[in-house]
Protein backbone atom coordinates (compact mmCIF):
# COMPACT_ATOMS: atom_id res chain seq x y z
CA UNK A 1 0.00 0.00 0.00
CA UNK A 2 1.17 3.13 -1.47
CA UNK A 3 1.32 6.17 1.14
CA UNK A 4 -0.30 9.69 0.12
CA UNK A 5 1.80 12.38 -2.16
CA UNK A 6 2.77 15.40 0.08
CA UNK A 7 1.21 18.70 -1.20
CA UNK A 8 4.65 20.69 -2.44
CA UNK A 9 4.07 23.80 0.22
CA UNK A 10 6.01 26.22 -1.72
CA UNK A 11 4.75 29.43 -4.19
CA UNK A 12 6.37 30.72 -7.42
CA UNK A 13 7.03 34.38 -7.26
CA UNK A 14 4.45 34.58 -10.16
CA UNK A 15 1.74 32.77 -8.08
CA UNK A 16 2.47 34.73 -4.72
CA UNK A 17 2.67 37.71 -6.48
CA UNK A 18 -1.25 36.95 -8.22
CA UNK A 19 -2.51 36.13 -4.88
CA UNK A 20 -1.06 39.56 -3.26
CA UNK A 21 -3.08 41.42 -6.13
CA UNK A 22 -6.25 39.68 -5.99
CA UNK A 23 -6.15 40.93 -2.00
CA UNK A 24 -5.30 44.15 -3.10
CA UNK A 25 -8.02 44.63 -5.65
CA UNK A 26 -10.69 42.37 -3.28
CA UNK A 27 -9.94 44.56 -0.11
CA UNK A 28 -12.60 47.21 0.04
CA UNK A 29 -10.81 49.52 2.13
CA UNK A 30 -7.67 49.53 -0.77
CA UNK A 31 -10.46 50.59 -3.69
CA UNK A 32 -10.67 54.21 -2.65
CA UNK A 33 -8.01 55.45 -0.02
CA UNK A 34 -7.37 59.12 0.56
CA UNK A 35 -3.88 60.38 1.09
CA UNK A 36 -2.26 63.30 2.02
CA UNK A 37 1.37 63.70 0.82
CA UNK A 38 3.92 65.79 -1.01
CA UNK A 39 5.11 65.14 -4.45
CA UNK A 40 8.45 63.52 -4.51
CA UNK A 41 10.41 62.58 -7.73
CA UNK A 42 8.16 64.20 -10.25
CA UNK A 43 8.98 62.70 -13.73
CA UNK A 44 8.61 65.46 -16.72
CA UNK A 45 7.85 62.50 -19.45
CA UNK A 46 6.70 62.67 -23.38
CA UNK A 47 3.39 60.69 -22.37
CA UNK A 48 0.69 61.86 -21.07
CA UNK A 49 1.14 60.26 -17.39
CA UNK A 50 2.20 61.51 -14.62
CA UNK A 51 4.67 59.20 -12.35
CA UNK A 52 5.94 60.26 -8.85
CA UNK A 53 5.82 59.63 -5.09
CA UNK A 54 3.83 60.73 -2.51
CA UNK A 55 5.52 61.17 0.95
CA UNK A 56 5.20 62.42 4.33
CA UNK A 57 6.74 65.63 5.22
CA UNK A 58 9.42 64.09 7.90
CA UNK A 59 10.48 61.78 5.14
CA UNK A 60 9.65 58.59 6.97
CA UNK A 61 7.41 56.86 4.20
CA UNK A 62 7.20 56.89 0.43
CA UNK A 63 4.79 55.81 -2.05
CA UNK A 64 4.89 55.44 -5.57
CA UNK A 65 1.78 57.14 -7.43
CA UNK A 66 0.81 57.50 -11.01
CA UNK A 67 -1.93 59.45 -12.58
CA UNK A 68 -2.97 58.13 -16.33
CA UNK A 69 -3.01 60.96 -18.80
CA UNK A 70 -6.72 60.89 -19.58
CA UNK A 71 -6.89 62.12 -15.37
CA UNK A 72 -3.66 64.21 -15.40
CA UNK A 73 -5.07 66.19 -18.49
CA UNK A 74 -7.93 67.33 -16.82
CA UNK A 75 -6.25 69.19 -13.65
CA UNK A 76 -6.92 72.99 -13.21
CA UNK A 77 -3.32 73.19 -11.60
CA UNK A 78 0.42 71.91 -12.94
CA UNK A 79 1.70 69.39 -9.83
CA UNK A 80 4.79 70.65 -8.82
CA UNK A 81 7.96 68.88 -6.43
CA UNK A 82 7.55 69.49 -3.50
CA UNK A 83 3.35 70.71 -3.73
CA UNK A 84 1.49 69.35 -0.34
CA UNK A 85 -1.79 67.89 -2.43
CA UNK A 86 -4.73 64.90 -1.33
CA UNK A 87 -5.28 62.22 -3.53
CA UNK A 88 -7.96 60.34 -4.00
CA UNK A 89 -7.51 56.94 -5.73
CA UNK A 90 -6.88 53.02 -5.52
CA UNK A 91 -3.71 50.67 -4.59
CA UNK A 92 -2.59 48.24 -7.72
CA UNK A 93 0.28 45.87 -6.97
CA UNK A 94 2.92 45.88 -10.49
CA UNK A 95 3.20 42.25 -10.52
CA UNK A 96 6.38 42.25 -12.86
CA UNK A 97 8.39 44.27 -9.73
CA UNK A 98 6.32 43.46 -6.74
CA UNK A 99 5.70 47.11 -5.91
CA UNK A 100 2.71 48.66 -5.46
CA UNK A 101 1.50 52.16 -6.03
CA UNK A 102 -1.41 54.81 -5.67
CA UNK A 103 -3.07 55.08 -9.22
CA UNK A 104 -4.17 58.39 -8.65
CA UNK A 105 -8.30 59.67 -9.68
CA UNK A 106 -8.01 62.76 -8.04
CA UNK A 107 -6.00 65.53 -7.26
CA UNK A 108 -6.27 68.60 -5.64
CA UNK A 109 -3.70 70.72 -3.84
CA UNK A 110 -3.83 70.64 -0.41
CA UNK A 111 -4.79 73.95 1.93
CA UNK A 112 -6.60 75.74 -1.25
CA UNK A 113 -8.56 74.93 -3.50
CA UNK A 114 -7.08 73.52 -7.60
CA UNK A 115 -8.73 76.34 -9.07
CA UNK A 116 -7.23 78.88 -7.04
CA UNK A 117 -3.73 77.17 -7.40
CA UNK A 118 -3.88 76.90 -11.38
CA UNK A 119 -4.77 80.53 -11.28
CA UNK A 120 -1.77 81.84 -9.97
CA UNK A 121 0.34 79.48 -11.77
CA UNK A 122 -1.28 80.90 -14.69
CA UNK A 123 -0.89 84.52 -13.54
CA UNK A 124 2.52 83.84 -12.66
CA UNK A 125 3.55 82.46 -16.38
CA UNK A 126 1.46 84.98 -18.32
CA UNK A 127 3.25 87.97 -16.32
CA UNK A 128 6.60 86.46 -16.68
CA UNK A 129 5.56 86.73 -20.57
CA UNK A 130 4.48 90.17 -20.47
CA UNK A 131 0.84 89.67 -21.35
CA UNK A 132 -0.31 91.76 -18.83
CA UNK A 133 1.95 94.61 -19.51
CA UNK A 134 1.23 94.66 -23.30
CA UNK A 135 -0.47 98.76 -24.31
CA UNK A 136 -3.59 99.55 -23.49
CA UNK A 137 -5.78 100.51 -27.05
CA UNK A 138 -8.08 103.95 -26.12
CA UNK A 139 -11.41 103.58 -26.13
CA UNK A 140 -13.08 105.10 -29.53
CA UNK A 141 -14.92 108.59 -28.24
CA UNK A 142 -17.34 108.12 -30.82
CA UNK A 143 -18.03 104.36 -31.67
CA UNK A 144 -20.86 103.46 -34.38
CA UNK A 145 -20.74 100.15 -33.84
CA UNK A 146 -20.26 97.99 -30.22
CA UNK A 147 -20.24 94.59 -29.82
CA UNK A 148 -21.33 92.26 -27.03
CA UNK A 149 -19.71 88.71 -26.18
CA UNK A 150 -22.39 87.12 -23.51
CA UNK A 151 -25.07 84.92 -22.80
CA UNK A 152 -28.31 86.19 -24.59
CA UNK A 153 -30.34 85.32 -21.53
CA UNK A 154 -28.40 87.12 -18.81
CA UNK A 155 -28.95 90.75 -17.29
CA UNK A 156 -25.55 91.52 -18.98
CA UNK A 157 -26.96 92.23 -22.38
CA UNK A 158 -29.93 94.18 -21.08
CA UNK A 159 -27.84 96.33 -18.79
CA UNK A 160 -25.57 97.11 -21.53
CA UNK A 161 -27.88 97.46 -24.27
CA UNK A 162 -30.15 100.01 -21.79
CA UNK A 163 -27.31 102.52 -20.93
CA UNK A 164 -25.82 102.49 -24.65
CA UNK A 165 -29.09 103.74 -25.17
CA UNK A 166 -29.56 106.29 -22.36
CA UNK A 167 -26.12 107.41 -23.12
CA UNK A 168 -25.47 107.73 -26.63
CA UNK A 169 -28.41 105.96 -28.54
CA UNK A 170 -26.76 106.59 -32.29
CA UNK A 171 -24.90 103.69 -31.54
CA UNK A 172 -25.61 99.83 -32.35
CA UNK A 173 -24.94 96.98 -30.15
CA UNK A 174 -24.64 93.66 -31.39
CA UNK A 175 -24.83 90.63 -29.42
CA UNK A 176 -22.62 87.93 -30.28
CA UNK A 177 -24.21 85.19 -27.97
CA UNK A 178 -21.54 82.19 -26.10
CA UNK A 179 -21.77 80.13 -22.86
CA UNK A 180 -20.10 82.31 -20.41
CA UNK A 181 -20.11 78.95 -18.19
CA UNK A 182 -18.89 75.15 -17.81
CA UNK A 183 -17.40 73.27 -20.44
CA UNK A 184 -16.50 74.48 -24.02
CA UNK A 185 -17.58 78.73 -22.58
CA UNK A 186 -13.97 79.59 -23.36
CA UNK A 187 -14.12 78.18 -26.45
CA UNK A 188 -17.16 79.60 -27.81
CA UNK A 189 -16.34 83.10 -26.19
CA UNK A 190 -12.64 82.96 -28.43
CA UNK A 191 -14.55 82.31 -31.65
CA UNK A 192 -16.46 84.89 -31.03
CA UNK A 193 -14.28 87.29 -30.65
CA UNK A 194 -12.57 86.31 -33.58
CA UNK A 195 -15.22 86.57 -35.71
CA UNK A 196 -15.84 90.43 -34.16
CA UNK A 197 -11.83 91.26 -34.52
CA UNK A 198 -12.34 90.88 -38.28
CA UNK A 199 -15.50 92.62 -38.79
CA UNK A 200 -15.38 96.62 -38.33
CA UNK A 201 -16.34 97.07 -34.73
CA UNK A 202 -15.26 100.20 -32.66
CA UNK A 203 -15.09 98.48 -29.04
CA UNK A 204 -15.98 94.61 -27.95
CA UNK A 205 -17.36 93.90 -24.34
CA UNK A 206 -16.90 90.52 -22.88
CA UNK A 207 -19.03 89.99 -20.05
CA UNK A 208 -20.95 87.78 -17.76
CA UNK A 209 -22.68 88.08 -14.08
CA UNK A 210 -20.53 86.95 -10.76
CA UNK A 211 -20.63 83.57 -9.54
CA UNK A 212 -18.09 81.99 -7.29
CA UNK A 213 -14.53 80.49 -8.82
CA UNK A 214 -16.26 77.51 -10.65
CA UNK A 215 -18.55 79.89 -12.63
CA UNK A 216 -16.12 82.33 -13.68
CA UNK A 217 -13.24 79.51 -14.64
CA UNK A 218 -14.04 79.48 -18.36
CA UNK A 219 -12.54 83.46 -18.27
CA UNK A 220 -9.29 82.03 -16.61
CA UNK A 221 -8.94 80.17 -19.57
CA UNK A 222 -5.05 80.67 -21.02
CA UNK A 223 -6.18 80.78 -24.96
CA UNK A 224 -8.71 83.07 -24.28
CA UNK A 225 -7.03 85.54 -22.55
CA UNK A 226 -4.21 84.96 -25.66
CA UNK A 227 -6.81 85.73 -28.00
CA UNK A 228 -7.89 88.93 -25.89
CA UNK A 229 -4.07 89.95 -25.89
CA UNK A 230 -3.83 89.49 -29.53
CA UNK A 231 -7.01 91.97 -30.13
CA UNK A 232 -7.05 94.65 -33.08
CA UNK A 233 -10.17 95.73 -31.67
CA UNK A 234 -10.19 97.35 -28.45
CA UNK A 235 -11.88 95.05 -25.63
CA UNK A 236 -13.58 95.36 -22.01
CA UNK A 237 -14.14 92.89 -19.94
CA UNK A 238 -16.83 92.79 -17.53
CA UNK A 239 -16.81 89.54 -15.57
CA UNK A 240 -18.34 88.84 -12.22
CA UNK A 241 -18.64 91.52 -9.41
CA UNK A 242 -16.11 94.34 -8.09
CA UNK A 243 -14.33 92.13 -6.03
CA UNK A 244 -14.21 89.15 -8.23
CA UNK A 245 -10.43 88.98 -10.79
CA UNK A 246 -10.09 86.52 -13.80
CA UNK A 247 -7.35 86.47 -16.44
CA UNK A 248 -9.55 87.93 -18.61
CA UNK A 249 -9.74 91.49 -16.59
CA UNK A 250 -5.50 91.49 -16.80
CA UNK A 251 -5.64 91.41 -20.58
CA UNK A 252 -8.32 93.51 -21.52
CA UNK A 253 -7.54 96.87 -22.55
CA UNK A 254 -10.30 98.18 -19.45
CA UNK A 255 -11.61 96.40 -17.19
CA UNK A 256 -15.56 96.74 -15.57
CA UNK A 257 -16.94 96.11 -12.48
CA UNK A 258 -20.57 96.11 -14.01
CA UNK A 259 -21.73 95.67 -17.63
CA UNK A 260 -23.20 99.23 -16.46
CA UNK A 261 -20.27 100.20 -16.47
CA UNK A 262 -18.78 98.49 -19.27
CA UNK A 263 -21.17 100.41 -21.10
CA UNK A 264 -20.33 103.51 -20.26
CA UNK A 265 -16.67 102.86 -20.82
CA UNK A 266 -17.74 101.94 -24.15
CA UNK A 267 -19.49 105.16 -24.90
CA UNK A 268 -17.12 107.74 -23.16
CA UNK A 269 -19.07 110.85 -24.06
CA UNK A 270 -23.44 110.89 -23.68
CA UNK A 271 -25.04 112.41 -26.71
CA UNK A 272 -26.22 114.74 -24.62
CA UNK A 273 -22.73 115.71 -23.49
CA UNK A 274 -22.15 115.75 -27.25
CA UNK A 275 -24.61 118.11 -28.79
CA UNK A 276 -23.81 120.67 -25.50
CA UNK A 277 -20.27 120.50 -26.60
CA UNK A 278 -21.06 120.88 -30.35
CA UNK A 279 -23.15 124.14 -29.45
CA UNK A 280 -20.29 124.92 -27.30
CA UNK A 281 -17.89 125.07 -30.39
CA UNK A 282 -20.52 126.76 -32.72
CA UNK A 283 -20.85 129.73 -30.14
CA UNK A 284 -17.23 129.86 -29.85
CA UNK A 285 -16.46 129.78 -33.41
CA UNK A 286 -19.13 132.43 -34.37
CA UNK A 287 -17.35 134.72 -31.70
CA UNK A 288 -14.39 133.87 -33.16
CA UNK A 289 -15.74 134.69 -36.66
CA UNK A 290 -17.49 138.01 -35.13
CA UNK A 291 -14.10 139.36 -33.63
CA UNK A 292 -12.45 138.52 -37.17
CA UNK A 293 -14.69 140.23 -39.25
CA UNK A 294 -14.62 143.49 -36.93
CA UNK A 295 -10.67 143.22 -36.83
CA UNK A 296 -10.92 143.27 -40.96
CA UNK A 297 -13.35 146.06 -41.36
CA UNK A 298 -11.25 148.13 -39.48
CA UNK A 299 -8.42 147.23 -41.21
CA UNK A 300 -10.42 147.94 -44.70
CA UNK A 301 -11.64 151.31 -42.91
CA UNK A 302 -7.76 152.55 -42.25
CA UNK A 303 -6.84 151.52 -45.34
CA UNK A 304 -9.57 153.16 -47.35
CA UNK A 305 -8.77 156.54 -45.38
CA UNK A 306 -4.95 156.87 -46.17
CA UNK A 307 -3.50 159.34 -48.40
CA UNK A 308 -2.70 157.05 -51.43
CA UNK A 309 -6.75 156.13 -52.11
CA UNK A 310 -7.73 159.46 -51.32
CA UNK A 311 -4.77 160.79 -54.56
CA UNK A 312 -4.18 157.88 -56.65
CA UNK A 313 -2.32 160.13 -58.55
CA UNK A 314 0.20 160.67 -56.17
CA UNK A 315 0.98 157.06 -56.32
CA UNK A 316 2.25 156.89 -60.15
CA UNK A 317 3.55 160.78 -60.60
CA UNK A 318 6.81 159.96 -59.80
CA UNK A 319 7.25 157.37 -61.41
CA UNK A 320 5.85 159.09 -64.82
CA UNK A 321 8.24 161.85 -64.50
CA UNK A 322 11.21 158.87 -63.86
CA UNK A 323 10.24 157.06 -67.34
CA UNK A 324 10.35 160.30 -68.91
CA UNK A 325 13.41 161.09 -68.32
CA UNK A 326 14.71 157.45 -68.81
CA UNK A 327 13.29 157.62 -72.04
CA UNK A 328 14.75 160.54 -73.29
CA UNK A 329 18.26 159.15 -72.02
CA UNK A 330 17.45 156.01 -73.65
CA UNK A 331 16.82 157.18 -76.81
CA UNK A 332 19.65 159.40 -76.52
CA UNK A 333 21.72 157.03 -76.35
CA UNK A 334 20.15 154.66 -79.32
CA UNK A 335 20.76 157.70 -82.20
CA UNK A 336 24.43 157.72 -80.65
CA UNK A 337 24.87 154.11 -80.86
CA UNK A 338 23.66 154.03 -84.82
CA UNK A 339 25.23 156.85 -86.18
CA UNK A 340 28.46 155.15 -84.63
CA UNK A 341 27.38 151.83 -86.29
CA UNK A 342 26.55 153.47 -89.47
CA UNK A 343 30.27 154.88 -89.28
CA UNK A 344 31.96 151.47 -88.91
CA UNK A 345 29.79 150.29 -91.23
CA UNK A 346 31.00 152.50 -94.07
CA UNK A 347 34.79 151.97 -92.79
CA UNK A 348 34.26 148.35 -93.24
CA UNK A 349 32.76 148.82 -97.06
CA UNK A 350 35.47 150.39 -98.02
CA UNK A 351 38.15 148.21 -96.53
CA UNK A 352 35.61 145.51 -97.45
CA UNK A 353 36.27 146.73 -101.23
CA UNK A 354 39.66 148.02 -101.57
CA UNK A 355 40.65 144.13 -100.42
CA UNK A 356 37.71 142.75 -103.15
CA UNK A 357 40.04 144.88 -106.00
CA UNK A 358 43.00 143.89 -104.51
CA UNK A 359 42.41 139.85 -104.62
CA UNK A 360 40.68 140.00 -108.06
CA UNK A 361 43.66 142.06 -109.78
CA UNK A 362 45.80 139.08 -109.72
CA UNK A 363 43.30 136.21 -110.97
CA UNK A 364 42.10 138.59 -113.49
CA UNK A 365 45.41 139.23 -115.36
CA UNK A 366 46.19 135.35 -114.49
CA UNK A 367 42.57 134.72 -116.78
CA UNK A 368 43.20 137.03 -119.54
CA UNK A 369 46.80 135.03 -119.85
CA UNK A 370 44.75 131.80 -120.19
CA UNK A 371 42.31 132.86 -122.11
CA UNK A 372 44.59 134.67 -124.98
CA UNK A 373 46.90 131.26 -124.69
CA UNK A 374 43.33 129.23 -125.05
CA UNK A 375 42.67 131.11 -128.41
CA UNK A 376 45.82 130.36 -129.78
CA UNK A 377 44.99 126.71 -129.40
CA UNK A 378 41.14 126.75 -129.93
CA UNK A 379 39.20 124.90 -132.60
CA UNK A 380 37.69 127.83 -133.95
CA UNK A 381 41.08 129.15 -134.93
CA UNK A 382 41.89 126.94 -136.59
CA UNK A 383 38.91 126.65 -138.69
CA UNK A 384 39.24 130.46 -138.99
CA UNK A 385 42.31 130.11 -141.13
CA UNK A 386 40.34 127.97 -143.44
CA UNK A 387 40.10 124.49 -141.88
CA UNK A 388 36.74 122.13 -141.70
CA UNK A 389 36.00 119.78 -139.36
CA UNK A 390 34.32 116.63 -140.92
CA UNK A 391 31.39 114.47 -138.54
CA UNK A 392 29.34 111.35 -139.63
CA UNK A 393 25.74 111.88 -138.35
CA UNK A 394 26.38 110.39 -135.02
CA UNK A 395 28.46 113.33 -134.79
CA UNK A 396 31.92 111.29 -134.46
CA UNK A 397 34.96 113.16 -136.43
CA UNK A 398 36.21 111.82 -139.30
CA UNK A 399 40.25 111.73 -139.47
CA UNK A 400 40.74 109.44 -143.03
CA UNK A 401 39.06 109.06 -146.17
CA UNK A 402 38.91 105.50 -145.33
CA UNK A 403 36.66 105.98 -142.87
CA UNK A 404 34.16 107.36 -145.34
CA UNK A 405 31.81 105.31 -147.63
CA UNK A 406 30.31 106.66 -151.04
CA UNK A 407 26.79 108.39 -150.57
CA UNK A 408 27.47 109.00 -146.80
CA UNK A 409 25.77 112.15 -145.32
CA UNK A 410 29.04 114.29 -144.11
CA UNK A 411 28.72 117.34 -141.63
CA UNK A 412 31.23 119.71 -142.41
CA UNK A 413 31.87 122.50 -140.02
CA UNK A 414 33.85 125.88 -140.80
CA UNK A 415 35.14 128.81 -139.52
CA UNK A 416 31.72 130.50 -139.94
CA UNK A 417 28.64 128.11 -140.75
CA UNK A 418 28.41 124.26 -141.65
CA UNK A 419 27.79 122.63 -144.86
CA UNK A 420 26.03 119.07 -145.08
CA UNK A 421 27.77 117.15 -148.27
CA UNK A 422 27.31 113.98 -149.71
CA UNK A 423 30.69 111.79 -150.63
CA UNK A 424 30.73 110.92 -154.28
CA UNK A 425 34.50 109.85 -154.43
CA UNK A 426 36.74 108.41 -151.91
CA UNK A 427 40.67 109.75 -152.72
CA UNK A 428 43.31 107.58 -150.98
CA UNK A 429 46.20 109.52 -149.58
CA UNK A 430 49.38 108.71 -151.38
CA UNK A 431 50.88 108.55 -147.48
CA UNK A 432 48.70 105.83 -146.43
Amino acid sequence: MQSPEKTNPYLSVRALSAYLKRKFEADPHLARVFVTGEISNLKNRRSAHLYFSLKDPDGQAVINATMWGSVAGKLAFRPEEGMKVNAIGRIQLYEPSGSYSLIIERLEPDGEGALYKALEQLKVKLRAEGLFDLPKQAMPRFPQKIAVVTSPTGAVIEDIARTVARRYPIAQVILYPAKVQGEGAAQQVIQQLQTIDAADFDVVIVGRGGGSIEDLWAFNDEQLARQIAAMTTPIISSVGHETDNTIADFVADQRASTPTAAAEMATPITLVQLQTRLTELQMRQQQVMERQLTSAQQRLARVASAVIFQQPDRLYSGYAQQIDVLSERLFGRMEQRLVQQRHLLERLTQRLQQQGRQLLNGPQQKLALLSSQLHLVSPLTTLARGFAIVQDDDAQVIRAASDVQVGQTLHVRLGKGAVIARATEILESENE
